[in-house]
């Protein structure tokens, strides 16, 4: 049966919010079980300037740039947003120092086009190695140390502050990248997300749980709930090198079914998406107006046309994970995603 004008543009909205939703919710998934004692252990230093100063990228305001006998210029058509997932619990306004922010396990730009109204997304290793500005608990500043750009986060508030200092953190990483707004959703929107569409129903895409918990075998088809959807999406072994990355196929596979799920919903019931939205908000912090989320969803309509990862390698630090950027593979990608030859 042919849909109606009208039927057309609601399944295509549905469509939309669902796609931004998801990437806050993917954002939350793929934070992980990270040692709280991480930030305790960071002693600031006083060290030559970051790698993100020295990179030969493009500044903020600067109108061309010189690269690789090349000259470019900012694609000034571009807004840059900021998603981030915590691994805090609770809703946000029940924070209020340090010890309530939490760390940025999952983080995302997610970059727009306003002249083409399309979407590319940039992934930030949670465990990069970064500039990052060090707080003592009163909120005065100890100065910068490079450390995992996750706990940057941590010195904030859980907040505001806490979402401002991963802003710079990130811009500062990627050169100085100007980044217009951020949000940011905490772990407990995932179980919150999970019942509101009723669960889902997966297949257990290996075997890494299964120590865990014997009904997460590989191949098991398994529902999951509110009450084990964390488990199945953030767990992972860490005393196991990189486990992060054995973790994001159970990740793909809790998307792709909660993807499923939640469509078939919003098809039957037309406030489901706005519900849905609701749900969550609790555990969100945000600066984005109404408005942008609004272009955000017009552009993902579109699709998003590039999905990068900063690039670099993950080796076994001192204490924990460490992923070290690789700055001539990321300049090449800031200049690919962000800005156009002339």
């Amino acid at each position: 049966m042919k849909k109606t004008g009208k039927e057309a543009v609601r399944q295509r909205k549905i469509h939309m919010v669902l796609i931004i939703i998801l990437i806050i919710i993917f954002a939350a998934a793929a934070g992980g079980y990270y040692l709280i004692q991480q930030t305790k252990a960071v002693t600031p230093k006083d060290s030559e300037g970051s790698s993100a100063q020295s990179r030969t990228v493009p500044k903020e305001n600067s109108d061309t740039v010189e690269y690789k006998g090349e000259t470019y210029k900012y694609n000034d058509h571009l807004s840059n947003y900021l998603f981030l997932g915590i691994d805090t619990r609770n809703p946000v306004d029940t924070y209020e120092t340090q010890e309530d922010a939490g760390q940025a396990d999952a983080i995302f730009v997610v970059s727009m086009d306003r002249a083409t109204e399309k979407l590319k997304v940039l992934f930030v290793p949670r465990d990069s190695m970064a500039r990052i500005e060090v707080f003592n608990p009163s909120g005065k500043s100890l100065g910068e140390t490079t450390d995992h750009i996750n706990i940057q986060y941590a010195f904030g508030d859980g907040k505001q502050k806490s979402c401002e200092l991963m802003k710079k953190a990130v811009s500062n990483l990627l050169g100085g990248l100007p980044i217009q707004g951020y949000c940011a959703m905490n772990m407990d929107g995932i179980a919150v997300v999970t019942d509101f569409v009723g669960g889902v129903q997966i297949t257990v895409p290996d075997d890494s749980l299964e120590d865990v918990d014997p009904e997460f075998k590989k191949g098991a088809v398994v529902e999951i709930t509110g009450e084990n959807a964390e488990e199945f999406v953030r767990h992972r072994d860490i005393d196991r090198t990189q486990s992060a990355l054995v973790r994001q196929e159970r990740q793909k596979t809790y998307l792709s079914a909660l993807v499923q799920k939640a469509q078939e919903k919003a098809t039957e019931d037309a406030g489901f998406v706005t519900d849905l939205y609701d749900s969550i908000k609790s555990y969100t912090v945000t600066n984005m107006g109404n408005d942008i989320f609004a272009k955000l969803l017009a552009a993902s309509g579109n699709g998003i046309t590039d999905t990068e990862t900063v690039p670099g390698e993950g080796t076994q630090g001192k204490n924990f994970d460490e992923y070290h950027v690789d700055e001539d593979g990321l300049s090449d990608l800031i200049i690919s995603m962000f800005y156009e030859k002339i």
